[in-house]
């Protein structure tokens, strides 16, 4: 008897950058020299501070149960931070923790949407946005971004897209949110603070909540950080996600939290209740030390990654028919490789899209990257820094080899 599964399973695409990653795995098991540039995650180790904190934990017992929505003692370290970043002090009732950013999304989406709702999100974007949102039974819209201006809101497609411009009486009444991620994983880019003022004004005056990505917070290079609490004078809703992930190389902790209206934090306790119970204790006790202790090697990440940008510019545009942007923030570079679409290999097979192209440097040149057509940019390559230059520089060598195959 064929086992039937639900039509979620169908209606949602599988992570193809954990795709990605598994096939690197498979290859280094096999002897490959594999040089990874799909990592989405700090190559450095959790700072000393940060893994004692989480070794005391141990010791001291704190492999129980926390409160479902997190502990106190974190969520007053989390007011702390923001209040250092935004001047604004919230409620701890405002805060949730969960196993990382991703569920948080996730939550905030089950929490907020629901079928027959349409949430705005900006492509290129990352891999799960448009997944969190058909999980919680609505669609997304995707709207086009300006790649020479750090992938801002194109906001002509936006005025398209919502049908019938300002003139807010026509605009599709189904929209009930955007989703903003500056810094943006897939690109890099670094929004303006006017773009985020002009898209907070849109959202205010049609009642859409504002979901904030901000997990790439510290990892802006060219200007200060601006969260978007900072920018919110005329009082959007607005939703903060922030992680522990990349800030801390902390991606193995699994710490996320979220700041937002206490009715929304309650009803995404609800739902995380039912779901994971409880954030990772162990991964709570060393947040607080992460996010109240020693800033420095937060900052020495931050200086490496900046030395690493640039050696990955310079490779990448000194490649024939390649440009690259300079990203503002995260440590990811999007080049725009279309100049090779629609190439033949040795064997004859035609390169159609970046999912092609990707496939056959990893093939030739066992060269991570990850596809653009995948974060909805044709065309593109995500390519991580997050890796020493000697390696960056030896794998954009073994791309352009790979390169000058092709017919």
């Amino acid at each position: 008897m064929p086992i039937s599964l639900s039509g979620l399973v169908d209606k949602i695409k599988p992570s193809f950058t954990l795709q990605m990653t598994a096939r690197a795995a498979a290859l280094r098991a096999k002897g490959v020299d594999v040089i990874n540039f799909g990592v989405g995650e700090p190559d450095f180790n959790t700072p000393s501070h940060i893994i004692k904190a989480g070794q005391k934990a141990i010791e001291d017992g704190y492999t129980k149960y926390t409160p479902g929505s997190g502990m106190l003692e974190l969520k007053e370290a989390i007011q702390t931070k923001v209040k250092n970043v935004t001047g604004t002090l919230y409620n701890t009732k405002q805060i949730i923790v969960s196993n990382g950013g991703k569920q948080s999304l996730s939550v905030a989406c089950q929490a907020l949407f629901e079928e027959g709702d349409k949430v705005i999100i900006f492509s290129p974007y990352w891999v799960s946005f448009p997944e969190f949102v058909r999980l919680s039974g609505a669609e997304p819209l995707l709207v086009d971004t300006l790649p020479s201006e750090q992938f801002e809101p194109n906001f002509d497609d936006l005025n398209k897209k919502i049908m019938g411009g300002y003139d807010f009486k026509k605009i599709d009444s189904s929209i009930k949110g955007v989703i903003i991620n500056s810094p943006s994983n897939p690109t890099g880019g670094v929004w303006s603070d006017q773009a985020i003022t002009k898209m907070l004004e849109i959202s205010k005056a049609n009642n859409w909540i504002v979901i904030s990505d901000e997990t790439y917070e510290e990892l802006v290079y060219d200007r200060e950080f601006t969260a978007i609490d900072s920018l919110n004078t005329i009082g959007a809703e607005v939703l903060t996600i922030r992680s522990m992930s990349k800030t801390y190389a902390m991606t193995g902790w699994r710490i996320g939290y979220t700041i937002a209206d206490e009715a929304i934090v309650k009803a995404m306790s609800k739902i995380q209740g039912q779901t994971t119970s409880c954030p990772n204790a162990i991964g709570q006790k060393a947040s607080v030390a992460a996010l109240l202790g020693d800033p420095q090697p937060v900052l020495d990440m931050k200086n490496k990654f900046q030395e690493r940008r640039q050696v990955m510019f310079d490779a990448l545009n000194a490649l024939d028919g390649v440009t690259c942007d300079m990203p503002g923030g995260a440590f990811y570079m999007f080049p725009d490789f279309s100049s090779y679409l629609n190439k033949a290999t040795k064997d004859g097979k035609i390169l159609r899209d970046t999912f092609d192209l990707s496939d056959y440097i990893l093939d030739t040149a066992s060269v991570v990257t990850v596809a653009g057509d995948g974060f909805g940019a044709k065309g593109y390559l995500r390519l991580s820094f997050a890796t020493s230059s000697e390696i960056i520089k030896a794998g954009i060598k073994r791309i352009e080899e790979s390169l000058k195959e092709l017919k």
